[in-house]
């Protein structure tokens, strides 16, 4: 199975719920996420008329494309159930909650999906902490092995 995860979310924020949402795309860009040429840098998903969006995604030209190849950085709407939106939307006007890409992959069917997460920024001293456990775990593998 093909993903493209976006390590850095983990490390800046506190993931409490996760969706997979189906993602409108171009044929060009189709063709770039299958080569792996996406960057998560700064996207983050964003309400606009009651319907989800991903900003800053990052998607390289499909190098082959013609004049019709794709613009790399666009917002690009996601899809969800109804219900699931305005769950979302709720949680959003709480204070400090965020909603950001995780990983890019292609489901079974062949169709390309995103998982999001709504998550909580992270203070300073929880990324220390977050370092020292993970460190700790592999520490404790090494000494197993």
């Amino acid at each position: 199975m093909f993903e493209i995860r976006n390590r850095s979310a983990y490390h800046e924020y506190f993931i409490e719920e996760k969706y997979d949402a189906g993602m409108v795309l171009v044929g060009t860009e189709v063709k770039s996420i299958r080569e792996g040429k996406v960057s998560f840098a700064d996207s983050f998903c964003m309400f606009f008329k009651g319907e989800l969006w991903v900003r800053n995604l990052h998607i390289a030209e499909y190098r082959f494309g013609t004049t019709n190849n794709h613009i790399a950085v666009h917002d690009r709407k996601l899809l969800l159930n109804r219900k699931e939106l305005r769950k979302l939307e709720n949680k959003l006007r709480d204070k400090g909650y965020t909603i950001i890409p995780l990983r890019i992959f292609i489901s079974e069917k062949g169709l390309v999906k995103m998982e999001i997460g709504l998550a909580r920024g992270k203070k300073l001293y929880d990324k220390r902490e977050t370092i020292r456990e993970r460190d700790s775990q592999r520490e404790m593998k090494r000494f197993l092995k």
